[in-house]
C-alpha cells in the first residue's frame, strides 16, 4: 500500500501553475490567409498563458511544449499533463514525456476524464518502484466519455485518482505509467470537443443519441469532426439507448479504409464511401442507412445539406436520399397546428402564435369537442391537461387533481368516465399528463401513500402500473415523454429536493400493448442544478430546464439527453413555472410565468404576454 506524507510540501494545483504553452489562432476562410502566399506553415507565433478557467474559443489551438533537457521530475509531470489538452498530431509532445514502451503502448482515444477543476498532482513515496518518483493525480469528476464518445455524468463528487510513476530513462525522467484516458478539466473539454447527435431507429421513427466528437481533427484517427461523427454512427448506439434502438446498418460497416475526410459538393450532397460490409443491402435498407446519415451530419454544416450518397467499396453508388425522402423515411410527426393552456376559467383554450408573422394579435379560442361552451361539459374545470400528437385527443386532470379524462377533440359527444382516480385524500394528486408517438398516454399520483407512474396503452386501455427502476423512494412530481417514444424524462422529489431523471422505456417486442413496459437506468438529466421547476423536450432530442444552480439564480437552458449542458438560454427565466417547446424549431417557446401568465418568446425579443390569467401551457405531446 502506498504511504503519503503526512505534510504535502509539493502539492501544486494545476491552474495555479500552468505551463505557456504555442497558441495559434486561425481564422479559418479569411481571404488574408489566402493572400499572403506562403506555401508552408509559419514558424512563430504569439505565445501566451492559457489557463483552465478562461472558458471556450473554438478557434485557438493549442500544442503543448515538450520536455526541456534534464527537466525535474514535477516539471515533466507538468508538462505531460498541458500536453494532454493539445492539438497535436497522435498528441506526439504529450508521448515525449513517456518513456519508449509507455508511449508506443499508451491509448487514451478510448476515453475522457472530465473534471470540474484543473489536476491536484502532488508526490507521494512508492513503496513499489521506490528507484522513481511517484505522482498522485487527484480531482473531482464532472463526467466521463466513454469509448462510444457517449458522455456520463457524475452525480455523487466522485473523486478522481490515478498515480504517474517516474523512470530515469537515458537520463532523463520519463513517465512510465501514463493514464488510462485522456484527463481534461471542463473547459479544456469544452474547448476540445463538441456535442453532435446521431440518430438510430426505434419503431418507424428517429431517435437522437448525443455523443461528443474532437471539435478539430482528432490526434488518433486524423479524421475530420464530420467523419468522426459518422464513424461514430456506424460503431453503433451509446450503451444506455443500445437496448431501445435499431441502426440499419449491417454489422461491420465502417468507412472505407482510408477515409480521413468527408466533403460537400457544390449542391450541398454529402458522399460517404462504406466497406464492403455494406455493398449489397437491398434499397430500401439503404435509403433508411441514408437517412440516418442525413440527420447525423445535418447539425454538422453551416449550409443546408440536401442530399446525402452512399458509395460502395468500389466507389459506386448505393443509394441517396434528400432532405425530404429522408423525412418521410423517419416518419417525423407533423408540425403541430395549435398550441394549448388553460385559461382563467380553468378551460383549456388553444391557440396560433406565429414567430414569422407581424400581427401578433393573440386570438385563444375553447377547444371543440365536450369541454367547449357548446359541448356536454362545458363547466367543466381543468388542472392539467395534455395533447395527442395529432390534435384530436386530449388528455386532462379535473382541477381538483383527483381524476383523468381521455376527451374526444373532434366531436361533441359526452363526458367520458375517468379512466384514472388518484388515491389520495389531498388535492393535486395527480400530475400533469404526457402522450407520446406511439398514442401512449403517461401520467403520475403523487400521493405519498400510492406513488406510481401509469401508462394507458394508447390512450384508451386500462392503465398499468410502471415499474420504474432507481426511484429508491422518490416521488415523480412532474414528466414529459419524448417525442421519440424511447424516453421519459421525470422530475423526482426525494429528502425534499427536485432532481430531473431521463428514464429509458422497454417495451416487449412482439407483444403489441399486452406485454409489460418498464422505465430503466435513470439518469440525471440536469445534474448542474440544484433545483429545478419545469421542463420540456426541445428540439434534436434536447430538454428545456428551468431551474437554479448552486449559489446561481433560476435561468432556463438547454440539456442534451445525456445531462451536459448545451450553451444556450433563455432570458429573464425567472418566475418561470412552466415552459412548452416542440420538435418543429419554427414554433416559439411558450411559458407559464407567475406574474404575467401565460407568455411567449419571439427570436431576438424578450417575453411578450399573452394571457395574463392563463397556466399550464402545452404543445401536442
Amino acid at each position: 500500500m502506498d504511504a503519503e506524507p503526512a505534510r504535502v510540501r509539493v502539492r501544486v494545483r494545476r491552474d495555479d501553475r500552468r505551463r505557456w504553452r504555442t497558441v495559434r489562432a486561425y481564422a479559418f476562410g479569411a481571404a488574408g490567409l489566402l493572400l499572403a502566399g506562403c506555401a508552408s506553415m509559419p514558424d512563430h507565433g504569439e505565445i501566451r498563458e492559457v489557463k483552465a478557467s478562461q472558458g471556450v474559443d473554438s478557434q485557438v489551438r493549442v500544442f503543448g511544449v515538450p520536455p526541456a533537457d534534464k527537466a525535474s521530475a514535477a516539471d515533466i509531470v507538468d508538462g505531460f499533463l498541458e500536453a494532454m489538452t493539445s492539438d497535436d498530431p497522435q498528441l506526439q509532445t504529450a508521448r515525449k514525456y513517456l518513456t519508449e514502451d509507455a508511449a508506443k503502448n499508451w491509448k487514451p482515444g478510448a476515453a475522457v476524464t472530465v473534471l470540474s477543476a484543473g489536476i491536484d498532482r502532488f508526490s507521494v513515496q512508492g513503496e513499489k518502484e521506490p528507484s522513481g518518483p511517484r505522482w498522485k493525480m487527484t480531482g473531482t469528476k464532472l463526467a466521463t466519455v466513454d469509448e462510444r464518445s457517449a458522455y456520463q455524468p457524475e452525480t455523487t463528487g466522485a473523486r478522481y485518482e490515478e498515480y504517474l510513476q517516474l523512470v530515469q530513462e537515458n537520463k532523463q525522467w520519463r513517465i512510465s505509467t501514463p493514464p488510462s484516458s485522456l484527463v481534461l478539466s471542463e473547459s479544456d473539454f469544452q474547448r476540445i470537443y463538441m456535442p453532435v447527435n446521431k440518430y438510430y431507429f426505434a419503431g418507424a421513427g428517429l431517435v437522437a443519441d448525443p455523443v461528443y466528437v474532437r471539435q478539430r481533427s482528432d490526434p488518433d484517427s486524423r479524421m475530420d469532426p464530420t467523419t468522426q461523427t459518422v464513424q461514430s454512427l456506424l460503431a453503433g448506439p451509446s450503451k444506455w439507448l443500445g437496448p431501445v434502438v435499431t441502426s440499419s446498418f449491417p454489422t461491420g460497416t465502417e468507412l472505407r479504409e482510408g477515409t480521413k475526410s468527408l466533403a460537400y459538393d457544390g449542391q450541398n450532397a454529402l458522399k460517404v464511401p462504406l466497406n464492403d460490409k455494406a455493398d449489397n443491402v437491398a434499397q430500401p435498407q439503404c435509403q433508411k442507412m441514408a437517412a440516418q446519415l442525413l440527420y447525423t451530419v445535418q447539425d454538422l454544416t453551416a449550409s443546408r445539406l440536401a442530399r446525402v450518397e452512399l458509395l460502395r467499396s468500389d466507389r459506386s453508388s448505393l443509394c441517396s436520399v434528400t432532405e425530404a425522402t429522408a423525412g418521410t423515411i423517419a416518419h417525423r410527426p407533423n408540425p403541430p397546428e395549435y398550441q394549448y393552456y388553460v385559461d382563467s376559467d380553468s378551460r383549456l383554450v388553444r391557440m396560433k402564435l406565429d414567430v414569422n408573422s407581424e400581427d401578433q394579435q393573440y386570438k385563444p379560442e375553447p377547444v371543440p369537442g365536450p369541454l367547449s361552451p357548446t359541448g356536454t361539459s362545458p363547466g367543466f374545470k381543468i388542472g392539467s391537461a395534455a395533447v395527442s400528437y395529432d390534435e384530436k385527443r386530449a388528455a386532462v386532470v379535473s382541477e381538483d387533481g383527483h381524476g383523468l379524462y381521455l376527451v374526444n377533440l373532434t366531436t361533441a359527444g359526452p363526458m367520458p368516465q375517468p379512466v384514472l382516480t388518484g388515491k389520495g385524500a389531498k388535492p393535486n394528486v395527480l400530475g400533469a399528463p404526457s402522450w407520446d408517438t406511439a398514442g401512449d398516454l403517461w401520467i403520475a399520483d403523487q400521493d405519498p401513500q400510492n406513488a406510481a407512474l401509469y401508462r394507458v396503452p394508447g390512450g384508451t386501455g386500462a392503465p398499468q402500473k410502471i415499474d420504474v427502476a432507481g426511484l429508491d423512494g422518490g416521488r415523480i412530481r412532474a414528466l414529459k415523454a419524448s417525442p421519440d417514444g424511447v424516453r421519459i424524462a421525470l422530475l423526482v422529489e426525494k429528502d425534499g429536493r427536485k432532481n430531473l431523471y431521463i428514464g429509458r422505456i422497454e417495451r416487449p417486442e412482439g407483444k403489441g400493448d399486452a406485454g409489460p413496459v418498464s422505465v430503466r437506468e435513470l439518469r440525471p438529466a440536469a445534474p448542474q442544478m440544484a433545483s429545478v421547476t419545469a421542463l420540456s423536450w426541445a428540439p434534436r432530442g434536447r430538454l428545456l430546464v428551468v431551474g437554479r444552480e448552486s449559489g446561481g439564480v433560476v435561468q432556463a437552458r438547454y440539456m442534451l439527453a445525456d445531462g451536459s449542458m448545451v450553451a444556450a438560454s433563455l432570458p429573464g427565466a425567472t418566475g418561470l413555472g412552466a415552459v412548452a417547446a416542440t420538435e418543429d424549431e419554427k414554433k416559439p417557446v411558450v411559458a407559464y410565468s407567475e406574474e404575467d401568465g401565460i407568455v411567449w418568446l419571439p427570436p431576438g425579443a424578450q417575453w411578450r404576454t399573452v394571457a395574463p390569467g392563463g397556466r399550464a401551457p402545452v404543445y401536442p405531446g
